[in-house]
């Protein structure tokens, strides 16, 4: 819960822009605010890096499940499907937060 407070907190930072205001304080959020799509860009590849490490902790873990399977031939399999399915999760991740900055960079 913590976690998607803090999301939501530093969207909203990014897409206010370089400075907001607060009670009649200004902030300066350190990112700079001369393109507009900068903080949707900002917020698309933390996305993508949150999906990075997700599969990359699911093949550490796999990986895990696979060496302790001792011989289980099911345990096994299944194993060996979750390095498959997060790998290509991975680079699915790593392909959209290319072509999204390429494009967004292109506009």
């Amino acid at each position: 819960m913590f976690g998607l407070i803090m999301m939501k907190q530093l969207a909203v930072a990014v897409l206010m822009g370089s400075t907001y205001t607060v009670n009649g304080a200004n902030y300066d959020t350190g990112l700079p605010s001369s393109d507009p799509n900068s903080g949707l860009t900002t917020i698309l590849q933390i996305t993508f890096g949150i999906i990075g490490a997700i599969a990359v902790l699911m093949i550490i873990i796999s990986g895990f499940r696979f060496t302790t399977a001792q011989g289980n031939p099911q345990s096994a399999a299944k194993a060996r499907r979750t390095i498959l399915f997060a790998a290509i999760g991975l680079f699915v991740a790593l392909s959209a937060e290319a072509i999204v900055t390429f494009v967004l960079g292109r506009l």
